[in-house]
């Protein structure tokens, strides 16, 4: 067995396995763990040529199928789930399948192979009603009544199950990071540049949000997972994760734009005008059934306009969570990595 300095003074090298190795997060964590000495593989629905330059072993498969997520379980002691399906808009089976099912097959798969810890990524959008702002929440929000989206109903029904799972041999941890963004980002960051000349503001333009640079994301993971090991009575616990300082989210906005070499956005519209747009353009979409994403939806028109921070304090406290990279550094390393890695529109 190999033997390695781990960051936590740890002297074995663990046997890890990250679903979603290949995507933004996953592929932040990976890293990490393999700067460290972990042996890591990564499971994912196709094989990424990043991955092989780190030695990564892969998985390809899908997180549906059972068999294939079990025998990427087998003899690991950590598991890292990032893997999801993300967005605003698609059929609701299909978000089921790979957050729900895809879920429930990871936990099924530590328990049958003794795995003693999971790490579960999961998003603040989770509790969120659709009307008014989230200020200072904390983990004891509730989850809505209803839900706006497949993407928040499934991750939130994920959330539970791994919460549920927490009680035996399998230790777990639920993390809520919020908007992620950094160099590599080929999610957030590739749509606002893509969009930069038909953004409008939406509201007034002031509504606080919390962001998470990629690494301290990452990080948050590896210190989550560490404290798990030694401090089991964490074992079901959510945490809020964040750059831990709220900014007005259109001048963060603004703020991409100008690192990627864009004009900021000037031109608004109130809220109640998205709102029904939004609410026009899912009707029209849904009768038509059209597979793409509309340009508004209601739930968009809220995350655009309202308030979304959250309270970290339970994240330092429990695995000393601290965002090492501030957001002005973050926006400085963005820039650069976007000077080197043009976005270019299709």
């Amino acid at each position: 067995m190999e033997h390695s300095q781990a960051t936590n003074g740890s002297t074995h090298s663990r046997r890890v396995l990250v679903t979603g190795g290949g995507g933004f997060l996953g592929k932040a964590i990976v890293q990490k763990l393999i700067e460290r000495g972990d042996r890591v593989t990564s499971f994912s629905r196709s094989s990424y040529t990043d991955l092989e330059g780190m030695h990564v072993a892969q998985i390809c498969g899908d997180l549906n199928d059972r068999k294939t997520v079990s025998d990427a379980c087998r003899h690991k002691d950590l598991v890292f789930h990032v893997a999801a399906k993300a967005g605003v808009w698609g059929p609701f089976q299909e978000y089921y399948q790979t957050n729900v099912i895809g879920t429930q097959n990871i936990i099924a798969a530590c328990q049958e192979h003794n795995v003693s810890y999971l790490v579960h990524t999961s998003s603040p959008s989770v509790i969120y009603n659709g009307t008014g702002s989230m200020q200072g929440v904390n983990a004891s929000a509730p989850y809505p009544s209803t839900f706006q989206t497949a993407y928040q109903q499934t991750k939130a029904r994920a959330e539970q199950m791994v919460v549920a799972a927490a009680g035996g041999s399998l230790k777990t941890i639920i993390l809520r990071p919020h908007l992620i963004w950094g160099p590599g980002d080929n999610h957030l960051i590739p749509r606002i540049l893509a969009r930069a000349k038909k953004i409008m503001i939406v509201g007034d333009g002031k509504n606080l949000a919390d962001t998470i640079y990629i690494e301290n994301a990452a990080d948050a993971h590896l210190q989550a997972g560490d404290a798990l090991q030694i401090k089991h009575d964490l074992s079901g616990n959510i945490y809020f994760i964040s750059q831990g300082e709220p900014v007005y989210l259109w001048e963060m906005i603004n703020n991409i734009l100008k690192a990627g070499n864009k004009p900021p956005v000037t031109k608004s519209i109130s809220r109640q005008t998205a709102f029904v747009i939004g609410a026009l353009l899912e009707f029209i979409y849904k009768v038509l059934r059209l597979k793409t994403e509309p340009k508004m939806t209601r739930f968009l028109a809220h995350e655009l306009s309202a308030a979304q921070w959250f309270d970290i304090s339970a994240a330092k406290r429990d695995f000393g969570f601290n965002p090492k990279i501030s957001t002005k550094e973050g926006l400085k390393k963005l820039k650069e990595w976007l000077e080197e890695n043009p976005y270019e529109a299709d």
